[in-house]
This record gives structure tokens, C-alpha cells and sequence, in this order.
């Protein structure tokens, strides 16, 4: 097994993937399996989000992970994770103030 590689800032910042037009930071806060989770997004909702197919098994999403989320068209309370951000990344928004410090450290209530 090889050693992880270690990214620099500037690696960092080059590989970071901004929120286009309908898109929303999110915090997963619930885990229900298959691939869906349950995440309060930046808007103050909270969705039922699944895994994109493409990302299914080359990503692992823990509770409290930082995720980009892209709404459905058809059903606002359900959405589709799109990427999910590591700590050095999240640490890249929080500096270039694309997402907001409050919503990082928030405590997410329990249903």
C-alpha cells in the first residue's frame, strides 16, 4: 500500500469545485444506506440526497463532511451529492469566504 499523498495549498485551490447556478453547500447529518443521506443545506433545508453514480464508490461521506448539493427539478426535498469537500478544501471556502464560517461549525438538531 502506498503512502497518501500530501496536497499543498496551491494544488488545493486549483482543484477546488465551486456551487454553479443551483447548486448549495450542504453538512450531512444522517445516514440511511444505498447510497442516500440525509443533509441540511445552506438554504435552511434539509434534504434527502443520494450519491451521484459516477462518485458511488470512490467516495466515502461520513456525518458532518461538508458536500456539494444539487437540488431535483421535480422534488425540492430531495437532491443529488455532486462532490465532497476534505478538510483542506473546506478550509480554501471558509478563506475565500464562499461559505459562510456559522454553517461549518453549526450543531445540526436531531429530528
Amino acid at each position: 500500500m502506498g503512502k497518501r499523498k500530501v496536497y499543498t495549498e496551491e494544488e488545493i485551490s486549483k482543484s477546488l469545485v465551486t456551487p454553479r447556478e443551483g447548486q448549495v453547500f450542504g453538512k450531512v447529518d444522517g445516514l440511511f444506506g444505498f447510497g442516500w443521506l440525509s443533509v441540511i443545506c445552506q438554504d435552511g433545508k434539509r434534504r434527502r440526497c443520494r450519491i451521484r453514480g459516477k462518485l458511488r464508490r470512490k467516495i466515502w461521506v461520513k456525518i458532518d463532511d461538508i458536500v456539494l448539493v444539487e437540488p431535483w427539478q421535480y422534488s425540492k426535498d430531495q437532491g443529488e451529492i455532486l462532490f465532497r469537500y476534505t478538510k483542506g478544501q473546506v478550509m480554501a471556502l471558509l478563506a475565500r469566504k464562499l461559505l459562510p464560517n456559522s454553517f461549518v461549525e453549526a450543531q445540526v438538531p436531531q429530528p
